[in-house]
Protein backbone atom coordinates (compact mmCIF):
# COMPACT_ATOMS: atom_id res chain seq x y z
CA UNK A 1 0.00 0.00 0.00
CA UNK A 2 1.48 3.25 -1.13
CA UNK A 3 1.83 5.91 1.77
CA UNK A 4 -0.91 8.04 2.83
CA UNK A 5 -0.90 12.04 4.14
CA UNK A 6 -4.19 13.19 4.27
CA UNK A 7 -6.07 15.81 6.40
CA UNK A 8 -9.82 15.82 7.43
CA UNK A 9 -12.17 17.89 9.20
CA UNK A 10 -14.73 15.90 10.76
CA UNK A 11 -18.12 16.77 9.72
CA UNK A 12 -21.77 16.17 11.76
CA UNK A 13 -22.16 12.65 10.02
CA UNK A 14 -18.96 11.54 12.16
CA UNK A 15 -20.09 13.30 15.52
CA UNK A 16 -19.39 10.95 18.19
CA UNK A 17 -18.24 7.99 16.08
CA UNK A 18 -15.28 5.68 17.11
CA UNK A 19 -11.79 6.95 15.40
CA UNK A 20 -11.11 3.63 14.00
CA UNK A 21 -14.97 3.06 12.61
CA UNK A 22 -14.92 6.77 11.33
CA UNK A 23 -11.35 7.04 9.64
CA UNK A 24 -11.75 3.77 8.06
CA UNK A 25 -14.50 4.99 5.85
CA UNK A 26 -12.32 7.83 5.37
CA UNK A 27 -9.33 6.58 4.04
CA UNK A 28 -11.90 3.49 2.32
CA UNK A 29 -9.84 0.66 4.65
CA UNK A 30 -11.25 -2.16 7.28
CA UNK A 31 -11.93 -1.00 10.29
CA UNK A 32 -9.18 -3.23 11.46
CA UNK A 33 -6.72 -1.41 9.61
CA UNK A 34 -7.78 1.70 10.89
CA UNK A 35 -7.03 0.26 14.21
CA UNK A 36 -3.61 -0.85 13.80
CA UNK A 37 -2.66 2.64 12.40
CA UNK A 38 -4.48 4.15 15.22
CA UNK A 39 -2.07 1.90 17.57
CA UNK A 40 0.93 2.89 15.39
CA UNK A 41 0.07 6.44 16.26
CA UNK A 42 -0.35 7.24 12.21
CA UNK A 43 -3.62 9.01 13.15
CA UNK A 44 -3.58 11.85 15.17
CA UNK A 45 -6.05 14.54 16.07
CA UNK A 46 -4.50 18.07 16.82
CA UNK A 47 -1.34 16.91 16.94
CA UNK A 48 -2.14 13.99 19.26
CA UNK A 49 -2.27 10.38 18.34
CA UNK A 50 -5.74 9.17 18.36
CA UNK A 51 -6.75 5.81 20.22
CA UNK A 52 -9.28 3.37 18.00
CA UNK A 53 -11.48 3.65 20.95
CA UNK A 54 -11.69 8.03 20.76
CA UNK A 55 -15.16 9.63 19.40
CA UNK A 56 -14.45 12.25 17.53
CA UNK A 57 -16.38 14.81 17.17
CA UNK A 58 -17.59 17.63 14.28
CA UNK A 59 -14.84 20.30 13.89
CA UNK A 60 -12.04 17.73 14.72
CA UNK A 61 -9.09 18.42 12.77
CA UNK A 62 -7.67 14.63 12.00
CA UNK A 63 -4.20 14.04 10.35
CA UNK A 64 -3.55 10.26 8.41
CA UNK A 65 0.54 10.18 7.97
CA UNK A 66 0.83 6.26 7.07
CA UNK A 67 4.02 5.07 5.71
CA UNK A 68 4.53 2.73 2.59
CA UNK A 69 3.22 -0.64 3.67
CA UNK A 70 4.13 -4.01 2.51
CA UNK A 71 1.89 -5.89 0.90
CA UNK A 72 0.79 -8.47 3.22
CA UNK A 73 -0.13 -10.69 0.60
CA UNK A 74 3.18 -10.94 -1.60
CA UNK A 75 4.70 -14.34 -1.71
CA UNK A 76 8.45 -14.03 0.21
CA UNK A 77 10.71 -16.40 -1.08
CA UNK A 78 12.67 -17.69 1.38
CA UNK A 79 14.25 -21.39 2.31
CA UNK A 80 12.79 -23.46 5.67
CA UNK A 81 15.86 -25.23 6.70
CA UNK A 82 13.25 -27.87 8.57
CA UNK A 83 10.62 -28.13 5.72
CA UNK A 84 11.62 -31.95 4.48
CA UNK A 85 10.09 -33.33 1.10
CA UNK A 86 8.03 -36.42 1.30
CA UNK A 87 6.52 -37.31 -2.17
CA UNK A 88 7.21 -35.33 -5.14
CA UNK A 89 5.70 -35.66 -8.40
CA UNK A 90 4.94 -34.02 -11.91
CA UNK A 91 1.38 -33.48 -9.69
CA UNK A 92 2.54 -32.67 -6.27
CA UNK A 93 4.66 -32.17 -3.47
CA UNK A 94 4.08 -33.47 0.01
CA UNK A 95 5.97 -31.93 3.00
CA UNK A 96 6.80 -32.22 6.35
CA UNK A 97 5.81 -28.68 7.24
CA UNK A 98 7.64 -27.94 10.71
CA UNK A 99 6.23 -25.61 13.22
CA UNK A 100 6.39 -21.66 13.10
CA UNK A 101 5.60 -21.68 9.50
CA UNK A 102 2.40 -20.54 7.86
CA UNK A 103 0.79 -22.63 4.55
CA UNK A 104 0.30 -18.88 2.17
CA UNK A 105 0.98 -15.23 2.99
CA UNK A 106 -1.80 -13.28 4.98
CA UNK A 107 -2.51 -10.05 6.45
CA UNK A 108 -0.61 -9.91 9.98
CA UNK A 109 2.04 -13.10 9.02
CA UNK A 110 5.76 -12.07 8.88
CA UNK A 111 7.10 -15.09 9.14
CA UNK A 112 7.87 -17.60 6.68
CA UNK A 113 5.20 -19.77 4.27
CA UNK A 114 4.67 -23.27 2.71
CA UNK A 115 4.65 -21.39 -0.53
CA UNK A 116 7.42 -19.30 0.19
CA UNK A 117 9.61 -21.86 1.35
CA UNK A 118 8.71 -24.10 -1.60
CA UNK A 119 9.40 -21.57 -3.90
CA UNK A 120 12.84 -20.68 -2.67
CA UNK A 121 13.58 -24.79 -3.36
CA UNK A 122 12.94 -24.36 -7.05
CA UNK A 123 9.46 -25.63 -7.04
CA UNK A 124 7.07 -24.41 -9.85
CA UNK A 125 3.33 -24.48 -8.69
CA UNK A 126 1.22 -23.54 -11.49
CA UNK A 127 -2.61 -23.52 -10.52
CA UNK A 128 -5.61 -20.74 -10.41
CA UNK A 129 -6.43 -18.91 -7.48
CA UNK A 130 -4.83 -16.00 -5.60
CA UNK A 131 -0.96 -15.92 -6.07
CA UNK A 132 -0.24 -16.26 -2.72
CA UNK A 133 -2.45 -19.16 -2.16
CA UNK A 134 -1.36 -21.00 -5.58
CA UNK A 135 -1.19 -24.67 -5.24
CA UNK A 136 -2.52 -24.75 -1.44
CA UNK A 137 -5.53 -27.23 -1.21
CA UNK A 138 -5.43 -27.71 2.70
CA UNK A 139 -4.37 -25.94 5.55
CA UNK A 140 -2.28 -26.75 9.11
CA UNK A 141 -2.10 -24.11 11.75
CA UNK A 142 1.31 -22.18 11.90
CA UNK A 143 1.79 -24.16 15.17
CA UNK A 144 0.91 -27.10 14.02
CA UNK A 145 3.25 -29.58 12.35
CA UNK A 146 3.24 -32.59 10.05
CA UNK A 147 1.76 -33.31 6.72
CA UNK A 148 0.40 -31.35 3.95
CA UNK A 149 0.19 -31.92 0.10
CA UNK A 150 0.25 -28.89 -2.23
CA UNK A 151 -0.87 -29.19 -5.28
CA UNK A 152 1.47 -28.60 -8.45
CA UNK A 153 -0.37 -28.62 -11.82
CA UNK A 154 -4.44 -27.30 -12.68
CA UNK A 155 -5.57 -30.80 -12.51
CA UNK A 156 -4.10 -31.80 -9.43
CA UNK A 157 -5.18 -28.47 -7.56
CA UNK A 158 -9.02 -29.36 -8.67
CA UNK A 159 -9.18 -32.77 -7.86
CA UNK A 160 -7.20 -32.34 -4.62
CA UNK A 161 -10.03 -29.88 -3.38
CA UNK A 162 -12.89 -31.78 -4.65
CA UNK A 163 -11.40 -34.36 -2.54
CA UNK A 164 -10.63 -32.35 0.48
CA UNK A 165 -14.36 -31.08 -0.24
CA UNK A 166 -16.18 -34.74 -0.62
CA UNK A 167 -14.13 -35.92 2.66
CA UNK A 168 -12.23 -38.58 0.76
CA UNK A 169 -8.83 -38.05 1.61
CA UNK A 170 -7.60 -39.80 5.11
CA UNK A 171 -6.29 -37.19 7.63
CA UNK A 172 -4.95 -38.68 10.65
CA UNK A 173 -3.27 -36.50 13.37
CA UNK A 174 -1.86 -37.14 16.93
CA UNK A 175 -2.63 -35.11 19.66
CA UNK A 176 -1.22 -34.98 23.47
CA UNK A 177 -3.98 -33.96 25.69
CA UNK A 178 -4.49 -32.97 29.25
CA UNK A 179 -5.78 -35.49 31.12
CA UNK A 180 -7.41 -38.90 30.21
CA UNK A 181 -10.48 -38.26 27.88
CA UNK A 182 -13.91 -40.37 28.80
CA UNK A 183 -14.71 -42.48 27.44
CA UNK A 184 -11.25 -43.56 25.82
CA UNK A 185 -12.41 -43.64 21.93
CA UNK A 186 -15.48 -41.90 21.14
CA UNK A 187 -16.67 -39.07 18.70
CA UNK A 188 -17.30 -35.14 19.53
CA UNK A 189 -19.84 -33.66 17.84
CA UNK A 190 -20.22 -30.20 18.22
CA UNK A 191 -20.66 -26.97 16.49
CA UNK A 192 -17.72 -23.91 15.82
CA UNK A 193 -17.62 -20.80 15.53
CA UNK A 194 -16.10 -17.47 16.13
CA UNK A 195 -15.12 -16.97 20.22
CA UNK A 196 -17.88 -14.30 21.34
CA UNK A 197 -15.18 -12.70 23.49
CA UNK A 198 -12.21 -13.40 21.08
CA UNK A 199 -11.74 -12.61 17.47
CA UNK A 200 -9.19 -14.48 17.20
CA UNK A 201 -10.54 -17.74 18.92
CA UNK A 202 -12.90 -20.64 18.09
CA UNK A 203 -15.29 -21.94 20.19
CA UNK A 204 -18.21 -24.69 20.29
CA UNK A 205 -21.15 -22.45 19.95
CA UNK A 206 -24.45 -22.95 19.17
CA UNK A 207 -24.25 -20.89 15.53
CA UNK A 208 -21.44 -22.24 14.51
CA UNK A 209 -20.50 -25.12 12.03
CA UNK A 210 -20.90 -28.66 12.09
CA UNK A 211 -17.77 -29.84 13.16
CA UNK A 212 -17.09 -33.63 13.88
CA UNK A 213 -13.57 -35.13 15.59
CA UNK A 214 -13.42 -38.61 16.16
CA UNK A 215 -10.34 -39.66 19.08
CA UNK A 216 -9.32 -42.91 19.94
CA UNK A 217 -6.66 -42.81 23.53
CA UNK A 218 -3.55 -44.64 22.13
CA UNK A 219 -1.56 -44.26 25.55
CA UNK A 220 -2.39 -43.18 28.75
CA UNK A 221 0.50 -41.14 31.13
CA UNK A 222 -1.41 -40.02 33.95
CA UNK A 223 -1.30 -36.10 33.65
CA UNK A 224 -1.76 -36.63 29.50
CA UNK A 225 -2.63 -39.03 27.32
CA UNK A 226 -1.70 -39.55 23.32
CA UNK A 227 -4.68 -39.71 21.35
CA UNK A 228 -5.31 -40.30 17.57
CA UNK A 229 -7.71 -37.63 15.93
CA UNK A 230 -9.21 -38.36 12.42
CA UNK A 231 -11.54 -35.14 11.18
CA UNK A 232 -15.12 -35.88 9.43
CA UNK A 233 -14.75 -31.81 8.88
CA UNK A 234 -11.95 -29.26 8.76
CA UNK A 235 -13.25 -26.28 10.88
CA UNK A 236 -10.25 -23.53 11.82
CA UNK A 237 -8.59 -24.83 15.19
CA UNK A 238 -11.74 -27.83 15.10
CA UNK A 239 -9.08 -30.14 17.31
CA UNK A 240 -8.17 -27.81 19.65
CA UNK A 241 -11.14 -26.32 20.30
CA UNK A 242 -13.01 -29.68 20.98
CA UNK A 243 -10.86 -31.26 22.92
CA UNK A 244 -10.38 -27.68 24.90
CA UNK A 245 -14.50 -28.37 25.37
CA UNK A 246 -13.94 -31.28 26.78
CA UNK A 247 -11.59 -29.90 29.51
CA UNK A 248 -8.89 -31.97 27.92
CA UNK A 249 -6.96 -29.09 26.05
CA UNK A 250 -3.49 -29.99 23.80
CA UNK A 251 -0.62 -29.87 26.54
CA UNK A 252 0.72 -26.36 25.83
CA UNK A 253 -2.15 -24.83 24.27
CA UNK A 254 -2.32 -22.00 26.48
CA UNK A 255 -4.94 -20.24 23.89
CA UNK A 256 -7.12 -22.91 24.71
CA UNK A 257 -6.82 -23.46 28.37
CA UNK A 258 -3.63 -25.64 28.47
CA UNK A 259 -1.85 -25.76 32.04
CA UNK A 260 1.09 -23.19 31.50
CA UNK A 261 2.82 -25.36 34.23
CA UNK A 262 2.67 -28.18 32.53
CA UNK A 263 3.93 -26.79 29.37
CA UNK A 264 7.07 -25.79 31.22
CA UNK A 265 7.95 -28.98 32.61
CA UNK A 266 7.00 -31.02 29.40
CA UNK A 267 9.27 -27.81 27.59
CA UNK A 268 6.36 -27.43 25.24
CA UNK A 269 6.30 -23.55 23.56
CA UNK A 270 3.42 -24.65 21.29
CA UNK A 271 0.28 -27.04 21.04
CA UNK A 272 0.95 -30.78 20.78
CA UNK A 273 -0.39 -31.34 17.50
CA UNK A 274 1.10 -33.04 15.35
CA UNK A 275 -0.46 -34.63 11.34
CA UNK A 276 1.10 -37.59 11.28
CA UNK A 277 -0.29 -38.88 8.22
CA UNK A 278 -1.86 -38.17 4.94
CA UNK A 279 -3.91 -40.41 2.54
CA UNK A 280 -5.67 -39.56 -0.58
CA UNK A 281 -6.11 -40.81 -4.17
CA UNK A 282 -3.34 -39.70 -6.84
CA UNK A 283 -4.47 -37.16 -9.43
CA UNK A 284 -2.82 -38.73 -12.23
CA UNK A 285 -2.87 -42.55 -11.69
CA UNK A 286 -5.86 -42.99 -9.50
CA UNK A 287 -4.13 -45.23 -6.91
CA UNK A 288 -4.79 -44.82 -2.80
CA UNK A 289 -1.07 -42.94 -1.79
CA UNK A 290 -0.15 -42.53 1.82
CA UNK A 291 2.39 -40.31 3.44
CA UNK A 292 3.41 -40.58 7.22
CA UNK A 293 5.64 -37.81 9.31
CA UNK A 294 7.57 -38.51 12.25
CA UNK A 295 7.11 -36.34 15.97
CA UNK A 296 9.47 -33.53 15.68
CA UNK A 297 11.80 -33.03 18.55
CA UNK A 298 9.49 -30.70 20.60
CA UNK A 299 6.92 -33.38 20.53
CA UNK A 300 9.02 -36.60 21.19
CA UNK A 301 10.45 -35.17 24.05
CA UNK A 302 7.69 -34.46 25.77
CA UNK A 303 6.66 -38.15 25.06
CA UNK A 304 9.84 -39.36 26.25
CA UNK A 305 9.07 -37.11 29.19
CA UNK A 306 6.55 -38.84 30.60
CA UNK A 307 7.11 -42.25 29.21
CA UNK A 308 10.20 -41.77 32.08
CA UNK A 309 8.13 -40.96 34.61
CA UNK A 310 9.52 -37.08 34.67
CA UNK A 311 6.13 -35.50 34.70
Amino acid sequence: MPEIHERFTIGEEHQGVRADAALAELLDVSRSTAAGWCAEGWLTRGGRPLAKSDRLHAGDSVAADVPEQPDPLAVVVEPVEDLRILGDDEHFVVIDKPVGVAAHPSPGWVGPTVVGALAAAGYRISTSGAGERQGIVHRLDVGTSGVMVVAKTEHAYTLLKQAFRDRTVEKEYHALVQGLPDPLEGTIDAPIGRHPGHDWRFAVVDEGRNSVTHYKVLEAFGRASLVEVHLETGRTHQIRVHFSALRHPCAGDLTYGADPRLAAELGLTRQWLHARKLGFTHPGTGEWVEYTSDYPQDLQYALDALARGDI
